[in-house]
């Protein structure tokens, strides 16, 4: 028999920009409200970044996630993992400072550098809410989204055994999985293994279902019985490969971090539309959606009693 199918959302993300949607959340409050109706409409996971609520741009601002975490905990029981990866631009420590201060159940971590380009993006709008969102988008013609050997080792020690913090290891190639595969020979993280395979960003696997199916091949080769794997997809393929997960047995991950759309020219309001949008298909599929509480025995998370906030 399958297993529940695993439901992460991404509400906000450090990549769309407010122009883009006038439902991106953006302050505090925002983003606390879009995580608890996502996990009252299935999420068992979500997936934080902050933003500066006077013009929405990524900050890594531990305050402002402390603004947010409490709330979204005193109002549901959905595991709270916090982002890593942060904002393209920031330094690694920047992108450690919220996770470290409050040392949550679960934390996203890039297993590889790669070129990161969102500048296609541009093309798109021509009128812009602030200055610094075309500037962010062009600045990603030129830039690397550095994820080191010693950048992973250094996350993996300062917040791995430092807090007892597990892991969502976002996947954007092949080679991610094995440099994945070599981190747990060193013995720097022990099973089971959250893997996040993420297409469809320019710089990393495209978005062609045989490069799901193959990177599945790939990562059951590699790691057998001792993970669980989820997809997430860019824009319009977000729903497609999510559902193909579902098929294949997997998990995934939904949210206006991954697309800001519901259906083909149709923007979302809410990532918890999405949720349900999903939560319909796995259930019409056969599959059951799994609780927080099995998401956290799967993945042998710490629980939500031993977090910071």
């Amino acid at each position: 028999m399958a297993k529940s199918v695993i439901i992460t959302c991404a509400p906000t993300g450090g990549i769309h920009t407010p122009t883009m949607s006038e439902h991106l959340p953006i302050t505090p409050s925002e983003i606390a409200q879009a995580s608890i109706e996502a996990a009252e409409a299935g999420a068992a996971i979500i997936h934080l970044h902050a933003r500066n609520p006077e013009n929405g741009k990524p900050d890594p601002s531990p305050d402002l996630f402390m603004e947010f975490l409490p709330r979204i905990k005193q109002s549901c029981d959905a595991v709270l993992n916090v982002s890593t990866g942060g904002g393209l631009g920031m330094t690694r420590e920047e992108r450690l400072r919220a996770a470290t201060r409050s040392s949550p159940e679960m934390a996203s971590l890039n297993v590889g550098s790669m070129n990161f380009g969102i500048f296609p993006m541009l093309q798109k709008y021509k009128d812009w809410k602030y200055e610094w969102e075309p500037q962010f988008l062009e600045m990603t013609r030129d830039f690397i989204f550095r994820n080191t050997f010693s950048d992973i080792e250094y996350t993996l020690k300062e917040l791995g055994e430092g807090h007892g913090t597990r892991f969502e290891f976002e996947c954007y190639d092949l080679g991610h999985l094995n440099n994945l595969a070599w981190i747990v020979e060193q013995g720097w993280v022990k099973p089971p293994f959250f893997v996040q395979m993420v297409f469809g960003i320019l710089g990393g696997v495209g978005p062609d279902l045989d490069n799901l199916v193959h990177m599945h091949t790939i990562a059951e080769k590699l790691f057998g019985n001792d993970y669980e794997w989820s997809v997430l997809a860019a824009g319009r393929h977000q729903i497609p490969f999510t559902t193909q997960s579902a098929l294949l047995g997997g998990n995934l991950r939904v949210g206006m971090e991954d697309s800001l759309y519901i259906g083909p020219g149709q923007k979302a309001v809410s990532s918890a539309q999405q949720v349900r949008k999903i939560r319909s298909i796995v259930e019409n599929l056969g599959r059951t959606v799994a609780t927080p509480a099995e998401a956290r025995q799967r993945l042998g998370l710490k629980g939500g009693d031993q977090v910071g906030f």
